[in-house]
């Protein structure tokens, strides 16, 4: 029986500070204790849930007191009676714990570990030292420490730091008549295993986390504690794409009886080591609990159950990216001979995949298992070379010795290609390792001091290009004004690379000095410049928060330009007043002078363009493309550059660049050069971004008896810029929850990737196709599981589909203006969610729960201009 008139914990306050409870001599404290775990999806009921409740009595009592501050004390705590269930009813066949016994779940020893008593030094209200046997379970431990969590307790409001199970954690108490409640912020929590996430916001995973514990007092005692606590993850785009963990425990005193005396002792270790010599003091915080695998795979096994899946003809189907992620978790678990095993017994096509998936498992075992498997001294291996590198670039979290093995690497590859893709990923490599507070790391400050002066250290063509491209991937501040500086290069390729490098820059970052060297290159007021020089300049200026001077100056000139960029700075123009882009309100204001807007300037005619629009929609995140197409005026293709970008909460994310830039084929078609491009190299090539990343470009022909081979042998078939597997997504969190149960939780998203690009000219037709082709299979999927070794519960939520999206531009030359038919077409394509929950016990019974649904998407062409459409049946009428 509880009575009231007993010293219950009582919670008093003195001039010293915050005091908690404090028990009486000779008084035994029963309890009631529960604790129960539940995962599901974000908006799923307790009723639908997978987890389980552990429910036990507890008996506190008071060990020692020291009699120079009543608030210290030694308490002892035994756990009871200890019962394992389901939280939902479940019917008999669905129950796993039908039939079982808590010594049958746990085992003799661990429950016995369980049983035994532990206790606590309460210092001031707050649990100083926590005493157990040492060689008891982690997991039964943190079971003992999430009970302990639940004593501790201040009377007065304020924020403190305290320890518990849950790590270092800043606590907001607040006192009202009858009750204490406890706020924990989880965010602060400081623990010792620590996960990691992708650095790309648009395709990470965001978190909501509370923890409150409500302590109820009756005539200023603790009569009980209720604690709940809630994580909730989800995938940024698809924010439906989540999982919730649910904790709750309490605490409900039963009964008072009789109990022992305090022991007698100095302090607070010599009573513990009197009373029990096994018991140590183990610390306040969780430990951690190594999971055992009974009859798991080994990674061999894994990887001859899905090699078929890595072969190339399965890089279009959702097989493919599923498999790559699956593969990544036994790969992050493997060393490195059983990760050279698998390298090395893969079959020549499915290879390529295998270094994908090895690359991005991001392990100290798979990056000296890639560095011992590849010969960069061996220019035979280009490929595998390459997907190692294009991985790195993509690598979601990237440790400094990924970049110190790349810069020990560049000094013995036998191809000039992966020299330049070296040099141009250990830009990305450093532009993340300095957005998570790397810049500073010794191998970073080398191979920014490379970069930085790499342009300047050779009078080589391609070195230039090559570091100049790497200083567009890293984003360093520190490069501005070396992009400033080649802007304004005689090279056309220095200018182009450096005009789109700054256009990446936040906009805070360019100064008025940059805007100046860039209106410079627009006007042409040092020298005269390419018109794709030109046009990317233009794209600056009305990307970098331009002046109304700025914007007037630009439209003055339209009409002044060659006919092409005429054209083009048109369709630009009414491009960002149609998307409502961040210039269109300056760009409106300055369109009211008459002199700068007028029919004169506004009726040019040609077929360059330039167009935006949005490719999806939805709640949580928007999808945009742009085409902008130049050309030269002969009417062969100048440059063709397809943009596509996603957007969430905030977040920008360049997803896909692709850039097929043509110069000096004039005479092909005995055509007159423009102004500034007379001298050009017969040229034709494709750059491409994926993800934020600049990759290596590729060259179609550089000269003209390489244009004529290549003219003659022209199948028409495009070449391949990217193919692999990407890792997407990659957030890996331990939960470690109040209770003393941990969750962990792992989303991934694998990407199957396939682009292509070409150029056909036909000189008897006098037309020119070029195509970009993008094929493409995408899987997300999110793990939450809390494993205890006795009894396992999680769940799977996930989604994937398949799709392509190819871009056309079909231009027949044969009169002027020449005719422009550009085409965006992406097929019909299925998607499909699922999601899992289950609940395991070792024994191999098992608790499984499926829901899903599948539906095929209608494919669609993207509309662009209607000028567009009006030309399009024109050149498909004249070739009827």
């Amino acid at each position: 029986i509880v009575s009231s008139t007993c010293l219950i914990f009582l919670c008093r306050t003195s001039s010293a500070g915050a005091v908690g409870p404090r028990l009486n001599n000779d008084r035994l404290y029963k309890f009631s204790y529960t604790t129960e775990v539940l995962v599901d999806r974000a908006k799923g009921s307790k009723d639908g849930s997978a987890g389980y409740r552990i429910s036990s009595d507890v008996d506190v009592n008071l060990v020692w007191r020291d009699p120079s501050s009543k608030d210290d004390q030694l308490i002892q705590l035994v756990i009871s009676n200890v019962k394992i269930k389901n939280v939902a009813p479940r019917s008999a066949k669905k129950n796993i714990f039908q039939g079982a016994t808590t010594q049958s779940l746990l085992g003799e020893k661990k429950l016995a570990a369980l049983e035994r008593p532990f206790m606590v030094h309460l210092k001031n209200g707050k649990v100083s030292s926590f005493y157990c046997y040492k060689a008891e379970p982690a997991s039964i431990k943190n079971l003992k420490r999430g009970v302990a969590s639940l004593l501790q307790v201040q009377c007065r409001s304020g924020k403190v730091i305290e320890n518990d199970v849950s790590g270092r954690c800043t606590v907001e108490y607040k006192a009202a008549q009858g009750q204490v409640t406890r706020t924990k912020a989880l965010e602060t929590c400081k623990t010792a295993e620590t996960g990691f996430t992708t650095y790309i916001q648009v395709l990470g995973v965001s978190g909501e986390s509370s923890s409150v514990t409500v302590f109820t007092l009756e005539d200023g005692f603790i009569k009980s504690a209720i604690a709940k606590e809630t994580h909730i993850l989800a995938v940024n785009a698809r924010r439906t794409t989540a999982a919730k963990i649910v904790s709750r425990q309490s605490l409900t005193l039963v009964a008072i009886e009789a109990g022992p005396f305090e022991a007698a002792g100095k302090n607070v270790a010599s009573v513990v080591k009197s009373l029990d010599e096994k018991l140590f003091a183990v610390g306040v915080a969780a430990e951690k609990v190594k999971s055992q695998c009974k009859g798991c795979q080994s990674l061999f096994e894994h990887w001859q159950a899905v090699q078929k899946q890595f072969e190339p003809d399965s890089l279009s189907k959702a097989i493919a990216p599923r498999s790559f992620l699956a593969l990544i978790q036994s790969i992050r678990k493997a060393y490195k001979d059983e990760i050279l095993q698998v390298l090395k017994r893969s079959s020549k096509t499915a290879l390529p995949q295998v270094v994908d998936a090895v690359t991005s498992s991001q392990t100290p075992d798979s990056l000296d298992a890639m560095l011992q498997f590849l010969n960069f001294a061996d220019p035979k291996g280009m490929v595998l070379q390459e997907r190692f590198l294009y991985a790195c670039g993509f690598a979601s979290h990237p440790n400094e010795r990924m970049l110190q093995a790349l810069d020990i690497s560049k000094g013995k590859i036998g191809s000039k290609d992966i020299k330049e893709s070296v040099v141009i990923i250990m830009g990305a490599i450093v532009h993340k390792l300095c957005q998570k507070g790397g810049c500073e790391l010794p191998t970073v400050v080398e191979v920014k001091k490379m970069i930085l002066e790499g342009p300047d250290s050779t009078q080589v063509e391609s070195d230039i290009q090559m570091y100049l491209l790497a200083l567009k991937n890293s984003l360093l501040p520190e490069a501005i004004p070396l992009f400033s500086k080649y802007a304004e290069s005689e090279v056309g390729a220095y200018c182009t690379i450096s005009l789109t490098a700054l256009q990446r820059y936040d906009v805070a970052l360019i100064t008025d000095e940059v805007k100046q060297t860039v209106n410079r290159v627009y006007h042409q007021n040092r020298r005269v410049y390419e018109k794709n020089v030109r046009a990317a300049a233009a794209d600056v200026i009305f990307s970098s928060n331009p002046s109304y001077m700025e914007v007037k100056n630009v439209l003055l000139s339209i009409g002044n330009l060659p006919k092409e960029l005429n054209k083009y700075m048109l369709s630009k123009v009414k491009d960002i007043l149609h998307f409502e882009m961040p210039a269109s309100k300056i760009l409106r204001q300055a369109m009211k002078d008459m002199i700068s807007h007028n029919y004169d300037r506004f009726s040019k005619v040609g077929s360059s363009s330039a167009f935006s629009g949005f490719m999806a929609r939805t709640a949580d995140a928007t999808t945009t493309y742009s085409l902008d197409i130049l050309y030269s005026g002969s009417g062969v293709l100048r440059r063709s550059n397809m943009n596509i970008y996603g957007a969430s909460n905030g977040a920008l994310l360049h997803g896909l660049q692709v850039a097929i830039e043509a110069q000096g084929m004039e005479s092909l078609i005995a055509a007159k050069p423009d102004e500034g491009e007379e001298d050009l190299e017969s040229f034709a090539g494709m750059s491409a971004l994926l993800f934020d990343v600049q990759l290596r470009p590729v060259t179609f022909f550089k000269g003209y008896s390489d244009l004529m081979s290549k003219m003659f042998s022209m199948s028409g078939e495009p070449m391949n810029v990217v193919k692999g597997l990407i890792l997407l997504t990659d957030h890996s969190q331990v939960i470690q929850l109040q209770s003393g149960l941990k969750a962990n939780a792992e989303f991934q998203g694998g990407l199957a990737i396939d682009i292509s690009g070409g150029m056909e000219v036909s000189l008897w037709y006098r037309e020119s196709k070029t195509s970009v082709n993008n094929r493409g299979a995408m899987v997300v999927t999110g793990n939450v599981t809390v494993d205890m070794d006795f009894v396992r519960t999680g769940m799977e939520v996930s989604f994937e589909t398949e799709a392509s999206l190819d871009f056309i531009t079909t231009v027949q030359f044969s009169e002027y203006p020449f005719l422009v038919c550009m085409q965006m077409d992406k097929t019909t394509f299925p998607f499909s969610e699922s999601l899992t929950k289950y609940e395991s016990l070792p024994s191999g019974k098992s608790y499984v729960s499926r829901r899903g649904h599948k539906q095929l998407l209608p494919g669609s062409e993207f509309p662009l201009h209607q000028e567009n459409s009006n030309m399009c049946k024109r050149v498909f009428d004249s070739d009827w």
